[in-house]
Formats: structure tokens, C-alpha cells, sequence
């Protein structure tokens, strides 16, 4: 159920414990100050809205010229994944859209945790000390309770043929499930006559 909004008598307005407040009892300064907020917020709200539609209407744009492109082929480009970058035809400005997939693990990764710890243990007397502060910082997990994906996956890339290792790197791999993407769209100005880029900020914090 939606929560029910109770109006304001005219002449008052509420404070922070919902009470009701005679406007001619609020000091000028703080009636300023509501003033500016509810001015920025209101802005923000729209502001909020005509980003999310360009954000929609961008990204619909940018699939609809990737299957225009691919039919010059004669080729079917289905959905909308896939990283993309588009330049304009004198390079000034660029236009990305980049997936992000977000990585999970499931229970095999407790099953990998168990025969990287048995090879530990195995090598106890040889384990090189930086080894072991690799493979313990990741299965550290944050405050979040969540593992770091990328510290994980990059013990796959240890040069260790240990057979117990190998099974243990294979049900790292089998683990990985993809939990959801989020899609990205981002947008460059070349610096004068350089090769860099710099980004045409979409973010209000950060503009």
C-alpha cells in the first residue's frame, strides 16, 4: 500500500517530525532555506528526468545504428549487449556504451576454498610467503559481506600446475555466474589536436 500524504493547511507548513507549523512562527532565514532546497530539488527532479530520458533514447539510438551498420552485411545483430564505440566522423567526439556485467560465485566456490586450502597445507613447508598473501587476501571478504570477483579470479592466473590446484582453479571457473549488467554511456570531447579524450560529464556532483 502507497502511503497516504497528508496535506498542509495553507499558513503552515511541517517540520522535521511532521508537526504542524504556523508560517509566521518560522524565522525568515529558515524559511529562506526551504525555500532554496525545495527550488533545487524541484529542478534536480527534472533535471533527474530529462537525463534518464536522453540516457533511454541514446542507448536506443546507438542499437538501432549497430543493426542499421551490421545490415550492410547482411548480418542480424539481436539485443543490446556488447561494448560499442562510435566516433564522429572528424574524431572530435566520442560515444560509448559498455556493458558491465556483474560476476557472483556460487557453493563450487567453497569447494575451490577446500582444495586451495589442502594444497596449503600441502605445501606448508615450500609455499612461497607472498603465495599465501595472494590466495588469503582473496577470500577476504568487504564490510558487505561480499568477496572481491577480480582478486578471485586472478589466482587463475598463477603459474602453478599442481594437479589439486588446477581442480581447484576449474571449479573457480564453473562457480561464475552472472548476476545482472548494467549498461554505461559514455561521452568524449578529443583535446585539441591530441589523442586523449575527456569526458563530457552527465553527472550534477562531478560537473
Amino acid at each position: 500500500m502507497s502511503a497516504v500524504v497528508e496535506q498542509t493547511p495553507a499558513g503552515y507548513k511541517r517540520d522535521g517530525q511532521g508537526r504542524l507549523v504556523p508560517v509566521e512562527s518560522i524565522k525568515p532565514i529558515d524559511m529562506a532555506r526551504d525555500e532554496l532546497v525545495q527550488e533545487i530539488v524541484f529542478k534536480a527532479k527534472c533535471l533527474s528526468v530529462d537525463i534518464a530520458d536522453f540516457r533511454a533514447e541514446a542507448f536506443a539510438d546507438i542499437s538501432a545504428f549497430v543493426q542499421l551498420s551490421a545490415e550492410q552485411y547482411g548480418a542480424k545483430v539481436g539485443g543490446t549487449k556488447g561494448n560499442v564505440t562510435l566516433l564522429s566522423f572528424d574524431g572530435r567526439y566520442k560515444v560509448q556504451r559498455a556493458i558491465q556485467e556483474r560476476i557472483v560465485f556460487d557453493e563450487r566456490l567453497q569447494a575451490a576454498k577446500a582444495l586451495i586450502d589442502a594444497c596449503i597445507h600441502k605445501w606448508s613447508q615450500g609455499a612461497r610467503s607472498e603465495i599465501r598473501t595472494l590466495i588469503n587476501s582473496a577470500f577476504e571478504v568487504d564490510k558487505e559481506g561480499n568477496i572481491n570477483t577480480g582478486r578471485v579470479l586472478g589466482l587463475r592466473r598463477l603459474d602453478i600446475t599442481d594437479a589439486e590446484w588446477q581442480l581447484a582453479m576449474k571449479a573457480i571457473g564453473d562457480a561464475v555466474q552472472v548476476a545482472g549488467s548494467k549498461s554505461y554511456l559514455r561521452v568524449y570531447e578529443r583535446i585539441g589536436d591530441t589523442d586523449e579524450y575527456k569526458p563530457i560529464s552527465l553527472d550534477v556532483a562531478s560537473a
